[in-house]
């Protein structure tokens, strides 16, 4: 038996971020030279354990390819075979990042049955992180790497193989994926104490029985699965998470943004991309929630406007009013892997981000909306015009509002509304967007703060 132990994300069939210095790290005996080589260049490592049995170096990977084996040797070898050499994403959030190809019981995803029958790919490889709620950080994960097959595909996340998919297709290099969601988990539960402290609403644990939930407690979850990858060569992350957040959505954008810090901090690998989508409508009133969704989604669209190297894939076209998981999942995946195959690998002749508001000009009893981003210019999905427009003055009450759409602005009017100061688009829970610009729904937005 090898004496030498790694994290379970290092083994057989795993996928190593390309060109780059690669972090590997384990444990062996006390002080024992451990040596490592690579077969793509029959380089040899050498690393020295410290007195807890704990050692950590870096290998330089080659561009795409292989398989490769990686060979740790103490006295005893301990080798890793069928190694790929390409892309590797962290997917992470709570359920709608968690939700498999299969679906949830009751709930599918749409066109499911045929993607999953067409999805072998030696060289997408897939590793879901197994449940873990900790209340201290922990070294490894429980979990396995796979390649994309029927029967492995029908039990890993549709957001993230549809992401995958995509950069497989377009980029023809190995990916690997690696997703670490837990359904209903708070934005809290995947960062540190020390984040937290800027947010005195969120019950940091001091003992294990402070642990309320599994999943929502804060810091649990960065604890046992999030921590154990922290330092993994990666290209970046892909994040679906929110719906947990919206009875506090008003700390979102800042919570968010400090997670991101915190991430790309203790990753030591840069302003590294970071994509995520913004929350798809749903009415709320059906779990008890009275809060509009539209007020957490607004702050997830501050955060791609703030954060360097972030992206937010739009989905208001893409809920569903009775369910909290949105069968669309293909759109999910697919525009977040449009913002990296624009943003991070440069693939030209795309557009991956959603035009914006960007300015009100009230014009008699008419207000003038204007956007950024939209140089292909504003489209309804039913001709050129929006049904999801309202309109108030400066009593505040909004009424329905005619919008119609001339070139890249939207003028909007209600006849019960003489003298406007404010228009909301869409912003209610449970909306059907109605406004594109080159293929990409518009947010939710509103004029106002009231």
């Amino acid at each position: 038996m090898a004496k030498v132990r790694l994290p379970r994300m290092f083994s057989d069939g795993m996928v190593m971020q390309r060109n780059c210095d690669a972090r590997v790290w384990g444990t062996a005996d006390k002080q024992t030279v451990v040596k490592i080589k690579t077969s793509w260049n029959n380089r040899v490592y050498t690393v020295k354990a410290d007195a807890e049995g704990k050692w950590q170096t870096s290998v330089k990977t080659p561009d795409a390819g292989g398989p490769y084996s990686l060979t740790f040797d103490d006295g005893s070898k301990l080798i890793l075979k069928n190694v790929l050499i390409g892309e590797v994403w962290i997917c992470s959030g709570q359920s709608n990042m968690e939700m498999p190809m299969k679906g949830f019981k009751n709930q599918p995803v749409d066109n499911a049955v045929a993607d999953i029958l067409h999805s072998t790919d030696a060289q997408l490889r897939l590793f879901t992180v197994k449940r873990n709620s900790r209340f201290a950080p922990v070294d490894t994960v429980n979990g396995s790497w796979q390649q994309a097959a029927p029967a492995s595909v029908r039990e890993f996340s549709a957001t993230a193989y549809y992401f995958g998919r995509e950069l497989r297709q377009t980029l023809g290099v190995p990916v690997g994926l690696i997703v670490t969601a837990w359904g209903g988990s708070a934005c809290e539960a995947w960062m540190t104490a020390d984040w937290l402290r800027a947010f005195p609403d969120a019950h940091v644990p001091q003992t294990a029985a402070d642990i309320k939930s599994p999943n929502r407690t804060p810091t649990v979850l960065y604890n046992g699965m999030l921590h154990p990858l922290i330092g993994l060569a990666m290209r970046g992350v892909i994040w679906y998470q929110g719906e947990d957040n919206v009875p506090r959505y008003k700390t979102y954008a800042d919570m968010l943004s400090t997670m991101i810090r915190g991430w790309r901090t203790e990753w030591g690998r840069g302003d590294f991309p970071f994509y995520y989508c913004q929350i798809a409508p749903y009415d709320y009133s059906l779990i008890g929630w009275d809060v509009n969704s539209a007020l957490l989604r607004e702050q997830q669209s501050r955060v791609e406007l703030s954060v360097p190297n972030t992206g937010m894939a739009v989905l208001t076209d893409a809920g569903l009013s009775y369910g909290i998981h949105p069968r669309k999942k293909m759109l999910a995946g697919m525009r977040l892997a449009l913002l990296a195959l624009d943003k991070t690998y440069g693939i030209s002749g795309i557009t991956s981000q959603s035009a914006y508001y960007k300015n009100m000009v009230i014009k008699s009893d008419t207000a003038v909306i204007s956007f950024e981003r939209a140089d292909m210019w504003i489209y309804g999905k039913n001709g050129l015009k929006s049904d999801l427009f309202e309109i108030a003055g400066a009593d505040r009450n909004f009424h329905p509002a005619r919008a119609w759409i001339e070139r890249s602005k939207i003028y909007v009017k209600s006849d019960s509304v003489p003298a406007p100061v404010a228009v909301r688009y869409a912003f209610h829970n449970d909306v059907d967007g109605d406004l594109f610009c080159d293929g990409l729904p518009v947010s939710s937005f509103r004029t106002d703060q009231w």
